[in-house]
């Protein structure tokens, strides 16, 4: 078999692994311009027209631009605070190879594995006693609680491949420790970081339970609860269903469509770097 054959073969095999990945995507889109009687009829059809009244029904019961907001300002918030304080924790741990450096990187990488049902009651507590339940800060805090430890295991293993002759050059500048740290390794960490970043948002955006116990009122909650309280607890109709799981996604497509180039460029001159 020809190199030109196994490359268009290849090529092939991609377009409809791709094909086969995105049909969930085309038909969420496709049956939320349908009504619940088309979709119980004839299940895999196309819809006939495009209707936006399954669209303007959920943006409307789903208030669906503060919940937006809400789940916006809360992943952005939590995931620069994140990045920030997991790079900084990391640098020391990276460098110092003492016994306690070690232990605190297997707490970190334990706690990894701490189911997030665990940590809801203990969190509940926290914040009713410190009066910060029922406000964004105190969900944002938990958030960063819960992802810094996969930060600081993501940045140690990183900042562990980066040249030490880098900070001893800067050293012989008379660079202090921060001064190493903000000019010469902060700036590395673009790879490590647009794939953390990736992470954190992920998980954020699409978390539904500490925000259903955290934030009791309703004017608070994020997209995800508005998605669960506009659909019901009793019964899901496939009317309400499709264009409320469109629109819970379509806010962090975006985002990502908006920033793919900063987070390429990043990954790539943070490797060039």
């Amino acid at each position: 078999m020809s190199s030109r054959i196994r490359t268009y073969l290849g090529e092939a095999l991609v377009l409809f692994l791709v094909v086969v990945m995105l049909l969930p995507i085309f038909y969420m889109l496709a049956m939320s311009f349908r009504s619940a009687s088309e979709i119980a009829a004839q299940p895999l059809g196309l819809p006939t027209s495009f209707d936006l009244e399954n669209y303007s029904n959920a943006i409307g019961s789903m208030h669906y631009v503060r919940s937006v907001a809400n789940s916006l300002g809360i992943t952005i918030a939590v995931t620069f605070v994140v990045s920030l304080l997991g790079s900084m924790a990391a640098y020391p741990l990276a460098r110092k190879s003492g016994r306690v450096g070690r232990v605190i990187i297997l707490l970190t990488s334990l706690s990894l594995a701490t189911p997030g049902f665990v940590t809801i009651t203990p969190y509940y507590v926290i914040l009713n006693n410190i009066g910060l339940l029922n406000t964004y800060a105190g969900i944002i805090l938990v958030y960063i609680a819960t992802n810094l430890p996969l930060a600081i295991f993501f940045y140690v293993g990183f900042i562990s491949t980066i040249p030490r002759e880098l900070e001893e050059a800067a050293r012989l500048d008379n660079c202090g420790d921060w001064k190493v740290f903000w000019y010469v390794i902060r700036p590395l960490l673009g790879p490590a970081t647009a794939t953390l970043s990736l992470f954190v948002m992920l998980a954020v955006w699409n978390d539904f339970l500490f925000p259903l116990l955290l934030l009791t009122d309703d004017s608070k909650g994020t997209i995800m609860v508005s998605v669960y309280r506009f659909l019901g607890n009793f019964e899901i109709k496939p009317d309400k269903l499709f264009p409320a799981a469109v629109l819970a996604s379509l806010p962090l497509l975006v985002l990502f469509v908006i920033f793919q180039r900063r987070i390429v460029s990043g990954m790539t001159s943070g490797a060039v770097k």
